[in-house]
């Protein structure tokens, strides 16, 4: 069943892969942590989310860098590349409310900048910006599954979204300490 509603919410997102988590703060610290990043580095975000989203950077023994917001009370581009140093390693923009930040500027600066994408997608099930849909722009989207957000389980869950088979691979043996069954 589990396994059923991972692809179906994949395809739904039109990712490849899903991984179903215990919830969105474990499925946003198994992303930063099967991606490398931890200790000394660093992890541009919002300031206006939920302790989660900071939380699981610190976790790892990174650093979140936060990013003023825009009028959308997203993160804002334009702010993104100031904050940027040698320790940087991703760019965690959150979809605040279901609205996507501008992540076609924010994937600009990525890649100028070879940097990761994590998708903190927790408030953004469907939502769509130009017609993709969180969970289509980073190298990886969590969502939670909590009961107070627009999709929601029997208690709580997470889900990650990504097109990598390696990723998702990694992240399923990260969830049950390294066991495959």
């Amino acid at each position: 069943n589990v396994q059923l509603f991972e692809d179906n919410f994949a395809a739904f997102c039109g990712s490849k892969f899903g991984v179903g988590l215990a919830n969105g703060t474990c499925s946003l610290h198994l992303a930063i942590r099967a991606m490398g990043i931890g200790a000394g580095d660093e992890v541009i975000t919002a300031p206006n989310s939920f302790l989660a989203s900071a939380g699981a950077i610190g976790v790892t023994g990174a650093k979140p860098v936060f990013v003023d917001i825009d009028e959308d009370l997203n993160i804002d581009p334009e702010l993104i590349e100031g904050a940027i140093t040698e320790n940087t390693r991703a760019i965690m923009p959150v979809h605040l409310t279901g609205r996507i930040a501008k992540m076609e500027q924010i994937l600009d600066i990525a890649r100028t900048h070879e940097l990761l994408v994590i998708e903190d997608a927790a408030q953004a099930v469907g939502a769509k910006l130009g017609g993709r849909k969180a969970g289509q722009f980073g190298d990886v989207a969590c969502f939670s599954l909590h009961p107070l957000k627009n999709l929601h389980a029997f208690g709580d869950a997470g889900m990650l979204v990504t097109e990598s088979a390696d990723f998702a691979d990694r992240i399923r043996r990260s969830r049950n300490h390294g066991l495959r069954n």
